[in-house]
Protein backbone atom coordinates (compact mmCIF):
# COMPACT_ATOMS: atom_id res chain seq x y z
CA UNK A 1 0.00 0.00 0.00
CA UNK A 2 1.75 3.18 -1.40
CA UNK A 3 2.18 5.67 1.45
CA UNK A 4 -0.36 8.86 0.50
CA UNK A 5 0.65 11.32 3.15
CA UNK A 6 1.50 14.50 1.54
CA UNK A 7 4.66 16.42 1.98
CA UNK A 8 3.60 19.13 4.08
CA UNK A 9 5.91 22.50 3.37
CA UNK A 10 8.10 23.88 6.90
CA UNK A 11 7.64 27.61 7.54
CA UNK A 12 11.06 29.40 7.28
CA UNK A 13 11.53 31.99 9.98
CA UNK A 14 12.74 35.28 10.31
CA UNK A 15 16.69 34.86 11.94
CA UNK A 16 17.32 35.59 15.18
CA UNK A 17 20.37 36.93 16.77
CA UNK A 18 20.49 36.18 20.50
CA UNK A 19 23.65 38.68 21.63
CA UNK A 20 26.72 37.48 23.85
CA UNK A 21 26.61 37.67 27.48
CA UNK A 22 23.29 35.46 28.74
CA UNK A 23 23.42 31.88 28.57
CA UNK A 24 22.14 29.77 25.84
CA UNK A 25 21.11 26.33 25.62
CA UNK A 26 20.90 24.49 22.70
CA UNK A 27 19.50 21.02 22.35
CA UNK A 28 18.08 18.28 19.57
CA UNK A 29 14.81 17.03 19.92
CA UNK A 30 14.98 14.06 18.70
CA UNK A 31 10.85 13.29 18.85
CA UNK A 32 11.17 15.72 15.56
CA UNK A 33 13.93 13.88 14.26
CA UNK A 34 11.42 10.69 14.68
CA UNK A 35 8.24 12.63 13.41
CA UNK A 36 9.88 14.01 10.42
CA UNK A 37 11.35 10.52 9.30
CA UNK A 38 7.54 8.91 9.67
CA UNK A 39 5.65 12.00 8.48
CA UNK A 40 8.93 12.87 5.38
CA UNK A 41 8.35 16.31 6.57
CA UNK A 42 11.91 18.66 7.43
CA UNK A 43 10.58 20.47 10.24
CA UNK A 44 13.64 22.05 12.64
CA UNK A 45 15.04 19.56 15.18
CA UNK A 46 17.31 22.21 16.95
CA UNK A 47 15.72 24.57 19.89
CA UNK A 48 17.78 27.42 21.60
CA UNK A 49 16.59 27.86 25.30
CA UNK A 50 16.81 31.96 26.58
CA UNK A 51 15.54 34.09 28.82
CA UNK A 52 12.94 31.36 29.19
CA UNK A 53 11.81 30.95 25.96
CA UNK A 54 12.65 28.15 23.10
CA UNK A 55 13.36 29.29 19.14
CA UNK A 56 13.58 26.36 16.98
CA UNK A 57 16.21 26.26 13.67
CA UNK A 58 17.66 24.54 10.92
CA UNK A 59 20.67 26.28 11.57
CA UNK A 60 22.48 27.14 14.77
CA UNK A 61 25.47 29.50 14.54
CA UNK A 62 27.63 29.76 17.56
CA UNK A 63 29.71 32.98 17.68
CA UNK A 64 32.30 32.10 20.14
CA UNK A 65 32.90 29.46 22.87
CA UNK A 66 30.76 26.81 24.20
CA UNK A 67 30.80 23.38 26.42
CA UNK A 68 29.03 20.50 25.70
CA UNK A 69 26.68 19.47 29.03
CA UNK A 70 25.56 15.58 29.72
CA UNK A 71 23.69 15.54 33.56
CA UNK A 72 21.46 12.53 33.17
CA UNK A 73 20.08 12.48 36.76
CA UNK A 74 19.07 16.09 36.65
CA UNK A 75 17.58 16.80 32.74
CA UNK A 76 16.54 19.75 32.01
CA UNK A 77 12.62 20.66 32.64
CA UNK A 78 12.32 19.97 28.45
CA UNK A 79 13.86 16.47 28.81
CA UNK A 80 17.32 17.07 27.38
CA UNK A 81 20.06 15.23 29.11
CA UNK A 82 22.62 16.30 26.52
CA UNK A 83 22.70 19.94 25.63
CA UNK A 84 25.28 22.87 24.41
CA UNK A 85 25.44 26.12 26.44
CA UNK A 86 27.52 29.37 25.69
CA UNK A 87 27.20 32.96 26.33
CA UNK A 88 28.53 33.75 23.09
CA UNK A 89 26.67 35.06 20.25
CA UNK A 90 24.11 32.86 18.50
CA UNK A 91 22.21 33.24 15.46
CA UNK A 92 18.75 31.05 14.99
CA UNK A 93 17.65 30.23 11.18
Amino acid sequence: MPNDCPVLPVRKATPVVMPAGTLKRIHVNQHIIRSNIKTKRDAPATTVQWKGKSYTGSKISIRGGSVVVQRMDKPLSCGARIWIETRAEVEVS
